[in-house]
């Protein structure tokens, strides 16, 4: 399977996997000049690739980076990002600084990572008057236990 990236920048980096076992492709700051994020505030942050997902049952997941998440607080202000396969413009990511102090992202910097999953595509929705019965029927939040 393939996966088609178009460099929309000069300054753009393509997505890259720390190790060859990461489930993950990092994605860098593709920017002019250097991005201050306050505390408690979103911004986008372009990317300068735009992508072509070449298998309709295949979906790009933008996820934040661990460590910048837990070390910094800086994380997708979505909690998980989706590029559908059909979505050809640039990938942008939107990040908040959950911390109480100031971020600076430069380009080139890796600030999320994309995973790309299948997904499914239902041929039909059927509406219906019932549902069939489960044990755990409509019970919600902590329906099955504490925690």
């Amino acid at each position: 399977m393939d996966l088609k990236i178009k460099k929309l920048s000069n300054r753009a980096v393509i997505p890259t996997k720390a190790t060859n076992d990461s489930v993950g492709y990092d994605l860098y700051a593709c920017l002019e000049k250097s991005v201050t994020i306050k505390p408690g505030k979103i911004v986008k942050i372009t990317s300068g690739i735009s992508i072509e997902i070449t298998d309709k049952n295949i979906g790009g997941f933008i996820f934040a980076r661990s460590g910048l998440a837990t070390n910094h607080g800086i994380i997708p202000v979505n909690c998980v990002g989706i590029i559908d396969n059909d979505y050809r413009g640039e990938i942008i990511i939107v990040l908040k600084n959950t911390s109480c102090l100031d971020y600076e992202i430069e380009n080139g910097d890796r600030i999320a990572q994309i995973v790309f999953m299948p997904v499914i595509n239902f041929e039909n929705i059927i509406i219906v008057e019932e549902l069939s019965k489960s044990d755990r029927g409509v019970g919600a939040f902590g329906s099955t236990g504490k925690n």
